[in-house]
């Protein structure tokens, strides 16, 4: 797979027990997350649902940043028959990023490199929760005038929700960077 050419649509950094983010012009990356971001962290708890661990283990933290396309909200928002558009800051997403096809399925260890030399290297897929679920459908309406169910975010944006990962490199990443995606590729020697 060769390297794919994105730009940073918008940039989002968000306070504790809040879903939802602010957005900001630009975020500095650090080893241990970005700066000013409830996700900042080299260790988390597990939630149990969704992890290896029981619920409340210690362990490394693999959510340091979450990013989203803006072609994958469109394609939620159309999926959800939404009037309003998705929005990445209302899924809590850190990065929403353009131009990179299938940015959901981007594999462990793809690296997206900046300009300032920050890498966020992509640890998992980050599938639709309940919660936000909830969280959406009490604040969208469709364009048919129908209520949305609680699970109509997670049916729609199944394989679209965006990626987790970990600061590789830290540097400054802004709005309307650049942005190199090199995707995972198993080494010569493994082949």
């Amino acid at each position: 797979m060769q390297n794919i050419e994105g730009k940073v649509h918008s940039l989002y950094s968000g306070s504790e027990g809040e879903l939802g983010k602010d957005p900001c012009n630009s975020i500095k990356a650090e080893l241990d997350g970005l700066a000013g971001d409830r996700h900042r962290s080299f260790e988390r708890e597990s939630w149990g649902a969704g992890d290896k661990q029981p619920e409340g283990t210690r362990r490394r933290n693999e959510r340091q940043w979450s990013a989203v396309s803006i072609e994958e909200l469109a394609e939620i928002t159309t999926a959800m028959d939404l009037k309003e558009p998705l929005l990445a800051a209302t899924l809590g997403a850190n990065l929403c990023l353009e131009g990179i096809p299938n940015l959901s399925r981007l594999p462990k260890g793809t690296i997206l490199k900046f300009p300032s030399g920050a890498e966020l290297m992509v640890e998992e897929y980050n599938p639709p929760c309940l919660d936000m679920g909830k969280k959406l459908a009490a604040m969208h309406s469709t364009n048919s005038g129908n209520s949305l169910r609680d699970t109509a975010f997670s049916t729609a944006a199944q394989y679209l929700r965006g990626l987790v990962g970990v600061i590789d490199v830290p540097g400054v990443i802004s709005k309307g960077d650049s942005v190199t995606v090199i995707p995972y590729q198993v080494p010569f020697w493994q082949r």
